[in-house]
């Protein structure tokens, strides 16, 4: 039970007080402690999410007459864990002891709003009124973009502003805020759809070619790659452990007279756009040390000249295995370019199990090598363990910084168990899979015990998207080209969104892969089963919800339109069609997407890969794989369904597609049975069109 007062003083500290104690350090900490009157506070001690910045709180900014007031309630905060009387009747998600981010979040919301009452004279939060709080809400919800949840959040802070003045043994007396009496929707926005709701899909014209090169680099290219690195590898320790001798200098001296005799370039890299010798590759190469290299290329004119006339590659001799279309994907592996294929590497990884497992990039970046043990049996699924940090609390409600291991685990499919047995390889065990110190190769930066930035991660996604790119049209594969997203940057928080928008609405032909989205909402819901219906499960079912409204607008469109429909489900679809105009613009919430698709009179679903719609009632449907099946497994359509309508659209494509199987039949190399069969089958498609055409109800006909 929480107490108002805590084990440590609560007098004003000495400015060499810890400002955390000991006592609270996570995960043994050991890096330095901030005091009580340095300019900056390090939140470090108290956060072991490694998913999350390393942030410290900043004083200088503060209005110089409110900074130490600040400063003791801030301290109060990390010390002493709020009285239990402060939570009743408030959110689950209010803590009685708050985690690293949110402490950091809100002093920064204090500093903002310190800064907004001295503008206006105040010069002390002991002058703060409720008149003060209420103009400062509305100010909040004048800014652009404002919405309900973040001005929510910075009441919440100040919220926390008077708490903890009232825990204070030496109170400023901040009067309680107006919305915790009178109730938050006077002081809010009103309610719209926010969070993941609000995200854009990744476009599939995008997400199709990304995925399948992220694919190839993770099951084709891995083991090219890190053949390549551990030579990298090794030839760099050669390189700066070579000691200075006659018989390493012996030993340069002849394999640059061998490189001269036979007219052969010298290893090069670019710095800068020029061409230097490549020193750490040499030296690697004839065991000598570094300085003779670097001595020899740039001080002996014979060398330093040739050089100049010879410039090369650095070619590793570890084997290249990987094919796309049965050609190797490249001829070699430079020296200088393995770092850079090392990170796309891990990008790749990052892109499959961020998309094809639904978890959100602060999960995949707290995931760690052993996560995903091999099954007992063969009958059994691999699952992907992971640690939740930001709902983490201990038996009495504090936040729990270490945070704790997810109740359930996720459901991985055989792609995300390849991307992690890959990162498995790159990070020792038991460390982070994205871990900062095992993903930059080479390069500077390394955080120890924290994953790749989210920042580093957005740009080496872009990185890879234009190295896949320029590989497409290398090897001759324009279709393979990642065109750029209508939306914007892909970054790393789209793809949960994307993953729901192609289960819901499975675009034939666009994600050229073996993978069924019907599968993979099996695996993504079993993963989630346990749970909340929030998360994952809410966007499946918006998008789901989406997929059916846009169904129903185009089946009204083309009847307003003259056009037809048939099928045994024709009649259930027109009236389904009729109710279009009621879901014009509506953005759905997870609650209003569930009520569309309970409801069977609208259960429309297009399947652009069979060439009609269904209109799923469970008891007709010959798809239906288990009772309570509320979705139809298009990837199982049977021609003779009672729930099956086509339109002129539909039969338009059936066309299309036939005229498509003729061309290809009469062409010479295709043998004669096999044209024989693409000419039957495109009479098949025909007979449905022209069956179409023959009994399609349209407007006029329903109306007589």
């Amino acid at each position: 039970m929480s107490t108002l007062t805590a084990e440590v003083s609560l007098t004003v500290p000495a400015a060499d007080t810890p400002v955390v104690p000991a006592a609270f350090f996570v995960n043994s900490y050991t890096g330095p402690v901030s005091r009580y009157g340095d300019d900056a506070w390090s939140m470090d001690p108290i956060n072991a999410n490694p998913s999350t910045e390393r942030v410290r709180v900043l004083w200088k900014p503060f209005p110089a007459l409110m900074r130490e007031e600040c400063r003791y309630l801030a301290w109060l905060m990390i010390n002493i864990a709020l009285p239990d009387i402060f939570l009743e009747g408030r959110a689950p998600s209010m803590r009685t002891r708050q985690s690293a981010a949110t402490i950091y979040r809100t002093v920064l919301q204090w500093r903002r709003f310190a800064t907004w009452l001295d503008k206006r004279g105040v010069t002390s939060l002991t002058a703060c009124t409720d008149e003060h709080f209420r103009d400062y809400a509305l100010s909040l919800n004048r800014k652009l973009k404002a919405n309900r949840n973040t001005v929510g959040a910075e009441l919440v802070c100040l919220t926390r502003l008077w708490m903890f003045d009232r825990t204070s043994p030496v109170p400023l007396h901040i009067p309680e805020p107006p919305w915790e009496h009178e109730g938050g929707d006077d002081f809010l926005p009103a309610a719209s759809v926010g969070g993941e709701n609000l995200t854009e899909a990744i476009s599939p014209e995008t997400m199709g070619p990304l995925l399948i090169w992220a694919l190839r680099v993770v099951d084709d290219f891995a083991e090219d790659i890190l053949a390549a690195w551990a030579e990298n590898r090794r030839l760099t320790e050669i390189a700066k452990t070579a000691p200075r001798t006659k018989e390493g200098l012996a030993r340069l001296n002849t394999y640059l007279a061998d490189l001269a005799e036979h007219d052969r370039p010298v290893p090069t890299i670019n710095v800068n756009g020029r061409r230097l010798a490549a020193s750490l590759y040499i030296a690697g190469l004839t065991g000598s040390a570094l300085a003779q290299v670097n001595i020899a290329t740039s001080r002996r004119q014979r060398w330093r000249e040739y050089l100049a006339a010879h410039p090369g590659e650095c070619p590793l001799p570890s084997p290249i295995n990987g094919t796309v279309g049965g050609a190797s994907w490249t001829p070699s592996i430079d020296f200088d370019e393995v770092p850079l294929l090392m990170r796309h590497l891990g990008t790749a990884c990052f892109i499959v199990l961020t998309y094809l497992t639904g978890m959100r990039p602060g999960e995949v970046l707290g995931l760690r090598s052993g996560c995903c043990p091999d099954p007992d049996g063969p009958s059994q699924r691999h699952v992907i363990h992971g640690y939740v940090y930001k709902t983490a609390v201990d038996e009495d409600g504090n936040h729990l910084s270490i945070g704790e291991l997810r109740d359930v685990p996720w459901v991985a499919i055989a792609p995300a168990v390849a991307a992690i047995r890959v990162l498995e390889r790159i990070v020792p065990a038991g460390e982070l899979l994205f871990g900062s110190r095992f993903h930059q190769f080479g390069g500077f930066g390394r955080r120890p015990k924290v994953a790749l930035r989210a920042e580093t991660l957005r740009e080496r996604m872009e990185n890879f998207v234009d190295w896949a790119s320029k590989l497409a049209r290398r090897l001759d594969r324009p279709h393979e080209v990642i065109p750029p997203d209508p939306h914007g940057a892909i970054g790393t928080g789209r793809f949960r969104r994307t993953l729901a928008w192609h289960i819901a609405r499975r675009p034939g032909g666009l994600i050229a892969l073996a993978i069924q989205y019907g599968h993979m909402r099996t695996a993504v819901s079993a993963g989630y089963a346990s749970r909340s219906r929030d998360g994952i499960h809410d966007l499946l079912d918006i998008e789901s919800a989406r997929a059916t409204a846009d169904t129903l607008a185009t089946l009204a469109a083309d009847r307003a339109a003259g056009g037809g429909i048939s099928g045994p489900a024709a009649r259930r679809a027109i009236l389904a069609a009729s109710q279009a105009p009621a879901f014009e613009g509506v953005a759905f919430t997870a609650s209003q997407a569930r009520k569309l698709l309970t409801n069977s009179t609208l259960a429309v679903h297009d399947n652009a890969n069979a060439f009609l719609a269904c209109v799923y009632n469970p008891d007709k449907a010959l798809c239906r794989l288990r009772a309570g099946q509320e979705t139809p497994s298009l990837d199982r359509c049977v021609s003779t369904c009672a729930n099956i309508v086509r339109t002129d659209r539909h039969a338009a494509q059936l066309t299309l597609k036939a005229d498509e199987f003729v061309k290809q039949a009469a062409s010479e190399l295709v043998p004669e049975p096999l044209a024989g069969r693409l000419r039957n089958h495109a009479a098949g498609l025909r007979d449905l069109a022209n069956k179409h055409y023959r009994e399609r109800i349209t407007i006029s006909e329903v109306s007589a």
